[in-house]
């Protein structure tokens, strides 16, 4: 499976912190990734797994030859999104120290994206991505080209097209691959919460499909998904006149466990000018 990245300017290299002109690769747990170049402003994450490594990791299957016989090398899952942040987790951080002022800079970006699974179809492809500013082209993918009657699969090629910095579309590139494929190859535990806030920063509070968002990304685990909610919400509320009630007190202090630097930021914003009164009442009752 792979990403095409491209863009109207050559400078991506840097950003990416890969040289156009070598092959970048590196080992991971379930194969290789690979990084490579074909054109100035260009840059493609091709990944390979070895179906003996998903042997080993084990996993549910439901029968024999399901580590061998699957779409998973094929197709952009969570495996893409671990290797996308594997191979440019500073990209994604949004650091670049030889050229720091490209870092905030919008760039004109076309991504390709030759199979990406959509449990939900192409509506939900642009319900996802159409919000964040993207312009979405998607064809559904055969289920065999030599069986049409067979009909169209939940597989689709797809091209993104923006103008924004790049460490904001890596950032919805890895948590909307694996909400689109609504699936993990990993365990979901409370780690992935903090991710999900992490990467999801600046962008995820306001989305329309939070909510699937968030619960799609979290495998549906109720616990984690109400934590997750609960430290995002208080950023709905931080414009409004008032931050009471029961509820929002138990808002802001499961988000204190959660995210430190959300309520920070939460705070700074609103609460300078009228104190804390949900401590106030805490401290009276």
């Amino acid at each position: 499976m792979l990403i095409k990245f491209e863009c109207d300017t050559p400078e991506l290299s840097f950003l990416l912190h890969k040289h156009p002109e070598r092959l970048h690769t590196q080992d991971s747990t379930f194969g290789k990734v690979h990084v490579f170049s074909s054109a100035p402003g260009q840059a493609v994450l091709l990944m390979d797994i070895d179906p003996l490594k998903l042997t080993r990791r084990g996993g549910g299957s439901t029968f024999a030859l399901q580590p061998y016989v699957n779409e998973r090398p094929y197709v952009a899952s969570s495996f893409l999104s671990v290797a996308l942040n594997q191979v440019f987790r500073t990209a994604i951080a949004g650091r670049c120290e030889s050229h720091p002022e490209l870092v905030d800079q919008p760039l004109n970006l076309r991504l390709s994206l030759p199979a990406l699974p959509s449990r939900g179809g192409e509506k939900l492809l642009r319900r996802l991505f159409e919000p964040l500013g993207y312009e979405v082209e998607a064809h559904a993918l055969p289920l065999d080209s030599r069986f049409p009657a067979w009909g169209d699969s939940s597989i689709f090629d797809v091209v993104l097209k923006t103008q924004k910095e790049l460490y904001r579309v890596l950032r919805h590139l890895y948590i909307l691959m694996p909400v689109l494929d609504n699936d993990k190859h990993y365990w979901v535990g409370r780690d992935e919460v903090e991710k999900l806030l992490e990467r999801g920063q600046d962008w995820l509070s306001d989305h329309p499909e939070r909510d699937l968002i968030v619960t799609r990304y979290l495998k549906f685990r109720k616990d984690l998904t109400r934590g997750a909610l609960s430290a995002l919400q208080p950023l709905d509320d931080a414009d409004g006149e008032e931050y009471d009630g029961p509820n929002a007190e138990a808002a802001v202090e499961r988000a204190l466990g959660l995210h430190d630097q959300r309520l920070n930021r939460v705070a700074e914003r609103r609460l300078p000018d009228r104190g804390r009164p949900w401590l106030r009442r805490r401290q009276t009752s």
